[in-house]
């Protein structure tokens, strides 16, 4: 036995669940029911809890390999800039211009093989040995994290 209660909604949620009734081909009466259980389901804030905790904890793994590969980034290139900066002699004035060209054609050259790179999906985390750096599978950066959530 059901019984009938008369409830009141904003026209925009009225609207709303009409036209999922619509398109699930059930009535509104019974998503009506189902939203009502699930909201009194004792389980229900524990089961919302948790997923949150789970997402939580997901996005603490991913911050934490951003901000460890950011810091392998920044010391690369700093010890780079440190080296390239000892070990490059200055320039006499009139071979500057050719310099500038080769520099060019060395810069043109490093964009397309970083882009070459970066699309095959090698990394400079592969290239670093075991033993200057135990890696475990959280270290491998994940990058469909973003479609499960």
């Amino acid at each position: 036995m059901r019984t009938r209660l008369n409830v009141y909604f904003p026209p925009t949620l009225a609207k709303q669940v009409s036209e999922l009734a619509i398109r699930k081909r059930i009535s509104r009466s019974a998503i009506i029911e189902a939203a009502v259980t699930s909201y009194m389901s004792p389980d229900g804030s524990d089961r919302l809890e948790a997923a949150f905790a789970r997402r939580l904890d997901r996005l603490s793994r991913q911050v934490q390999r951003l901000e460890r590969n950011t810091g392998l980034t920044i010391e690369t290139l700093a010890l780079f800039v440190r080296f390239w900066l000892a070990v490059t002699p200055p320039l006499p004035e009139e071979d500057q211009a050719s310099a500038q060209i080769k520099g060019r054609k060395r810069y043109d050259g490093f964009i397309e093989t970083l882009g070459r790179r970066y699309a095959s999906g090698k990394t400079l985390l592969d290239e670093i040995p075991e033993d200057v750096w135990p890696r475990t599978d959280n270290d491998y950066p994940n990058y469909d994290d973003n479609r499960s959530s």
